[in-house]
C-alpha cells in the first residue's frame, strides 16, 4: 500500500530517529495525523524551540537552556569538589533521579571506540583535564557505560588523571536489585564478586 506522499515524507522522517522502525514509524505518523491541528503545532513547536534552544554548557558540555547549566552555576550547591564523568547528557538525567550525587558532572558525548573512528581527541577530555587544573576537584568518578566502549574510556581515563593527584573512582558494577543470579551474565557476576564489600 503506498501513502498519501506527506504521510509518506512523514514516515520516512521518523524512521530516520533512533530505535523508530518503519512499523513504529507508520504507527506515530497516523497518530500524528489524528491530532488536532493544536496538538500537532504544539508538538512541531516542542521540536523547533528545542532545537533551536538547546545548547551545550560551557562548564560540563550537559545540554542545556542557560549557560552555565543550572547544576553548574555557582550558587546550585553542588560539591565542586567531585566530579562525576558521564558519555552523554541522558546519563547525567540518569543520576540525578537517583538523588544520591551531590557533585557536578562532565559530559565526554562519547566513549573511544576505534571500531567506529570514535579515539579520545573525538570527546571532551581537553576540556576535564582544563577543569582539572585549578585544584578544586579531589575527586573524579568514572561512571561511563559497562561496555567495552565504556570500559575502555575508563580506563584510559584513569591513566590520564591519575598522575594529577586526584583520587579517580569508577562507578560499580554488578548484581542489580531484584535480579536472580541464573540469569545474569559472567561479566555482571564477576564484577559484583569484585565488588563486593563487608556487611
Amino acid at each position: 500500500m503506498e501513502y498519501a506522499r506527506p504521510i509518506a515524507r512523514l514516515v520516512d522522517e521518523l524512521t530516520r530517529l533512533p530505535g523508530i522502525g518503519p512499523k513504529t514509524a507508520q504507527r506515530l505518523a497516523y497518530f500524528i495525523v489524528r491530532m488536532s491541528s493544536e496538538q500537532a503545532h504544539r508538538l512541531a513547536d516542542a521540536i523547533v524551540q528545542a532545537r533551536e534552544n538547546t545548547r551545550q554548557c560551557s562548564v560540563c558540555f550537559n545540554f542545556t537552556d542557560v549557560d552555565p547549566c543550572r547544576l553548574c552555576q555557582p550558587n546550585s550547591g553542588r560539591d565542586r569538589a567531585v566530579l562525576c564523568v558521564v558519555e552523554e547528557p541522558k546519563d547525567v538525567v540518569a543520576m540525578e533521579r537517583t538523588r544520591a550525587f551531590k557533585g557536578l558532572y562532565h559530559v565526554l558525548h562519547g566513549a573511544i571506540s576505534p571500531m567506529e573512528g570514535i579515539g579520545p581527541e573525538s570527546l571532551r577530555i581537553k576540556e576535564l583535564l582544563a577543569r582539572l587544573q585549578g585544584g578544586q576537584v579531589r575527586e573524579v568518578v568514572l561512571a561511563t557505560d559497562p561496555n567495552v566502549e565504556g570500559e575502555a574510556t575508563a580506563m584510559y581515563l584513569a591513566r590520564l588523571l591519575k598522575p594529577l593527584g586526584v583520587k579517580v573512582t569508577r562507578m560499580a558494577h554488578g548484581m542489580p536489585v531484584g535480579g536472580d543470579l541464573e540469569y545474569l551474565d559472567e561479566l555482571t557476576l564477576a564484577r559484583a564478586l569484585e565488588g563486593r564489600r563487608e556487611l
